[in-house]
């Protein structure tokens, strides 16, 4: 069952400049991939429980224990710059 799509509406929508190969493969490759969520969405669910997921998921939470800090000085010891009790770092949004 083709399944038709205009893919380079898809593309000026997307802002894409897509050449008419890509388009071309882009097209086969969407109708492949349509035509099997067709086949999926087919498939005779009456009865079937939704999930989220196909596996049984189970959080694994370990238990919450209380245990010494790391020494302040010995850390920052180890920084390669500091300002006081504070690690210094470059700044990131600087206006050139």
């Amino acid at each position: 069952m083709p399944i038709d799509i205009d893919i380079a509406k898809v593309a000026r929508l997307a802002r894409l400049a897509l050449s008419d190969e890509e388009l071309d493969l882009y097209r086969a490759q969407c109708e492949v991939v349509l035509e099997h969520a067709a086949l999926v969405q087919a498939l005779p669910t009456e009865g079937v429980e939704p999930t989220s997921h196909p596996l049984r998921r189970t959080n694994a939470f370990r238990e919450d224990v209380v245990t010494e800090c790391l020494d302040t000085e010995e850390v920052l010891a180890q920084a390669p710059d500091r300002d006081g009790n504070y690690f210094r770092v470059p700044p990131i949004l600087e206006e050139p």
